[in-house]
């Protein structure tokens, strides 16, 4: 949610905002309206109150008089907030000047790349066929269990999945190995490593609004447990980010970064017809997800610095990738500035997205309620970034495409050996 005296100072870049991402800048209007209607009732409430308070003994009938125009005024002004925040939450977030603009994904700006695509001397299989040929993927006793998009890891692409997760674990939570990257960004900045989280996969639905990532624009892609009033979370920092809701933090302790794993849920319910073969878009996968809680004046730097982890792992694993900045049409409403990694997919023969990285400045601790302070008593609404570490499932595909062999074999990356306990996923 934006600052609501940002809004009534600064209408017409909240409504460039607002139209950049698709929206009708006619709601900002209609919020104005609602919040001049608001600040009006509150201040004569306030007055009513006042007045009340300043009556004498002997004035009874004046004091019922006023009681009883409170209890017409009060419901109206209860009716009126209920609006004011429904609209503050339709509301996006605003751009960062750097946000390249356009439409949709066929705008994206590519801003760099890292390795070059391998080129085989035989015809590249993709994930799919690779892993039904090693036994390791089967989505044709999953499609009989559960339906389409769902699939069984079996064997060594399991050992793969946990191997991703305990190397991320392992630089994630080296003091030494952050430091190093967090230099890179400025000599000064914090190298405070990642506390582990495995997180609920469950949230409700207040607090899924809270944290943005629930709205009549994307609850179709959510899976809801009516019974139980409770949502399946779309990604880890869906329930990493309320961790601190409705509190107020020291500014010393600044940054709280946090590497969350969970099982992930979504619908893909605006991709019928998309990516049906194999394990790319899926209804339920495996992420591991950064979330941090920073001062204002560091969170740009903080998604720089979450950027740079993401490529240091694709590094490692020796996957080409580039890094793409979202256009304006194609981020979500939360998003001050989007980044994306695509890893190189030989068997598609073009990019495809792994990692995200997103920046909400207080977009969303304005709504969760979680606060600063510092010594000299300043407070405010602290800044958010999240980010992914390793989408597990899609990984995996980037792995098996890269790294195949003429006879269907693939290399273990060199990173992963230790943990997957071999150097060549062969067939069985």
């Amino acid at each position: 949610m934006l600052d609501p005296k940002f809004i009534r100072e600064n209408p017409a870049e909240v409504k460039r905002a607002t139209r950049a991402k698709g929206l009708a800048p006619a709601i900002v209007d209609r919020f104005l309206k609602v919040d001049n209607t608001r600040r009006q009732l509150i201040d004569r409430i306030e007055k009513i109150r006042a007045k009340k308070n300043q009556l004498k003994q002997d004035q009874v009938e004046e004091g019922k008089k006023l009681k009883n125009l409170l209890r017409r005024l009060e419901p109206d002004l209860r009716a009126v907030e209920e609006q004011f925040y429904q609209l503050a939450y339709e509301i996006p977030n605003l751009i960062a000047e750097d946000v390249p603009s356009g439409k949709d994904e066929t705008e994206n700006k590519v801003i760099k790349k890292w390795g070059k695509p391998e080129k085989f001397s035989f015809k590249a299989r993709d994930h799919l066929e690779l892993g039904d040929f090693l036994g390791v993927i089967d989505t044709q006793t999953a499609a009989k269990v559960s339906g389409s998009r769902f699939g069984y890891l079996k064997g060594d692409a399991v050992l793969l999945e946990f191997a991703l997760v305990s190397y991320a674990l392992s630089v994630l939570t080296d003091k030494k190995m952050i430091s190093s990257l967090a230099a890179k960004i400025s000599p000064d900045f914090p190298a405070k490593v990642f506390v582990p989280v495995v997180p609920p996969v469950m949230i409700r639905p207040e607090v899924y609004t809270q944290m943005a990532r629930l709205s009549p624009r994307d609850e179709d892609e959510r899976y809801y447990l009516p019974k139980d009033d409770l949502y399946l979370v779309g990604s880890a920092e869906h329930t990493l980010g309320p961790m601190h809701l409705n509190q107020t933090i020291a500014a010393e302790a600044f940054p709280l970064r946090y590497l969350g794993f969970s099982t992930s849920f979504r619908r893909e319910a605006g991709s019928y017809g998309k990516d049906t073969r194999g394990i790319l878009r899926v209804h339920q996968f495996d992420k591991l997800e950064m979330e941090s809680f920073s001062l204002p004046e560091n969170s740009s730097l903080e998604q720089c610095f979450f950027v740079s982890i993401q490529e240091y792992l694709m590094q490692a694993l020796k996957i080409p990738y580039r890094v793409v900045a979202i256009c304006t049409g194609d981020m979500g409403d939360p998003d001050y500035r989007q980044l994306d990694i695509e890893a190189w997919l030989p068997g598609q023969g073009k990019y495809r997205e792994t990692h995200t990285s997103d920046l909400m400045l207080d977009y969303q601790s304005r709504r969760l309620g979680t606060k600063f302070k510092r010594k000299n008593g300043e407070n405010g609404f602290v800044h958010m970034n999240d980010a992914t570490a390793f989408a597990v499932g899609r990984t995996i595909i980037a792995i098996l495409e890269n790294f195949q062999q003429r006879d269907g074999s693939v290399l273990v990356p060199e990173v992963l050996r230790n943990y997957v306990g071999k150097d060549r996923i062969k067939r069985g």
